[in-house]
């Protein structure tokens, strides 16, 4: 009777936790970032962006920094006109500077990937942790969803949200990059 009961413990923590780990698994960010990377290193590029052609008014912008980290900002800016001037002189950092610090309210989706390598759900022991600024949400990514105060199951959604956003901002700036003389 206890082994049948183990079992069956066993069996719903497994189909509990499955779509966690699948869904760490299917994580798009990591391919993207790594060919995000590829292709700024190629155009010896430490900063880039490009307008949010799905959401006008929005843009991302990127600051790399070589196999350490990637920051990436997308957002509504008031000013589109001066987003669009900045991205036509090339002037890269500057909008990655505006879009962090003068975007609308409510509208910015901020990602630190550390490493440049795409999100990650649950990071090496001591390793540093990839975070993710969504309005007024903060999430940080290091394995600890009893530390945040969640269920993993609540963690992975969130992750997975998290990695869909970043993957869109990652797929804006790739395409950008292959379409541009930069």
């Amino acid at each position: 009777m206890v082994s049948r009961l183990a079992a069956v413990l066993l069996a719903v923590s497994a189909l509990v936790l499955l779509p966690a780990a699948a869904r760490a698994q299917d994580a798009k960010s990591p391919d993207l970032a790594k060919q995000l990377a590829q292709l700024m290193d190629a155009k010896k590029l430490d900063a880039f962006g490009a307008a949010d052609k799905d959401n006008p008014g929005s843009f991302v912008a990127t600051l790399y920094f070589p196999g350490t980290q990637l920051l990436v900002v997308c957002a509504k800016y008031a000013a589109p006109t001066m987003a669009n001037d900045l991205l036509a002189k090339k002037d890269y950092r500057a909008l990655y500077v505006e879009l962090s610090s003068a975007s609308v309210p409510g509208s910015k989706v901020f990602v630190m990937d550390t490493f440049a390598d795409g999100l990650v759900a649950k990071p090496a022991e001591n390793a540093p942790a990839d975070s993710v600024e969504n309005g007024k949400t903060q999430s940080t990514f290091d394995g600890g969803w009893k530390k945040a105060k969640m269920t993993e199951t609540d963690y992975m959604k969130a992750f997975g949200e998290a990695d869909v956003a970043y993957s869109r901002m990652l797929g804006i700036l790739i395409d950008q990059l292959k379409s541009s003389g930069t």
